[in-house]
C-alpha cells in the first residue's frame, strides 16, 4: 500500500462521524454523510475503488439500497458500466427476487429485478458500510441466484467488531477503512 493511498484512508476515516447509540441504544453509526457532502473526499472514496475495478472486466456494479447507491453509482459512471440496485422489499416492481436476513437490530428483505443481472455477468456488490454482514449475504444469495459472477463484496466502512465476514466465508471482500 502506497503512502498516497494510506493518507487518503486516513483522511476519509478522520471524516467520518461517529454517532453512539443510533439508531438504537448500543449501536454506534458510522455516518459518512461529510465524505458525501465534501467534493474532494467525495472523489477520493470513488476513485479508491475505481482505481482498484479499472482493469478488473466488471460488468455491473450492484449497488445495495440505500447509501450503497450513491457511491456505487458513481463507481459504475466511472468505469463506464451498468448499475443494478438492490432494493429494500416493497420498492421495485414484479417480478423480482428476494432474500430476508437478520439485521444488528431487526430484519429485512432486500429484491433484485429479475434479469437485471443476465447469467455470467461479473458483478461487484458495493454497499457503503459491511456491519454483521446479513445485507451483503442476502445480496451475494440474489446476485448468485440471478447467475451472476460475483467477483467481490466491495465496502468503504467495515466495522469488524460485528464480524460481517462471517457470513460472507466464501467470498471475495474489499472494505476501503475497517474499524
Amino acid at each position: 500500500m502506497n503512502l498516497s493511498f494510506r493518507s487518503g484512508i486516513g483522511r476519509l476515516k478522520e471524516n467520518i462521524r461517529t454517532v453512539p447509540d443510533f439508531p438504537t441504544p448500543g449501536v454506534t453509526f458510522r455516518d459518512i454523510s461529510p465524505i458525501l457532502a465534501d467534493g474532494q473526499l467525495l472523489r477520493l472514496a470513488i476513485t479508491l475503488f475505481t482505481d482498484r475495478y479499472q482493469r478488473k472486466s466488471i460488468d455491473k456494479i450492484v449497488a445495495v439500497d440505500a447509501r450503497g447507491f450513491i457511491l456505487g453509482g458513481a463507481i459504475a459512471n466511472v468505469l463506464g458500466i451498468g448499475m443494478i440496485p438492490i432494493r429494500k422489499k416493497g420498492k421495485l416492481p414484479p417480478p423480482y427476487l428476494e432474500a430476508s436476513y437478520d439485521l444488528e437490530y431487526g430484519s429485512a428483505t432486500l429484491t433484485l429485478l429479475d434479469g437485471a443481472v443476465q447469467p455470467g455477468e461479473r458483478v461487484v456488490i458495493f454497499d457503503d458500510v459491511l456491519a454483521t454482514g446479513g445485507t451483503a449475504a442476502a445480496a451475494a444469495k440474489l446476485v448468485t441466484e440471478a447467475g451472476g459472477n460475483l467477483i467481490e463484496l466491495a465496502f468503504l466502512v467495515e466495522l469488524s467488531a460485528l464480524h460481517g465476514r462471517e457470513k460472507l466465508k466464501g467470498h471475495t471482500i474489499h472494505s476501503a477503512i475497517i474499524y
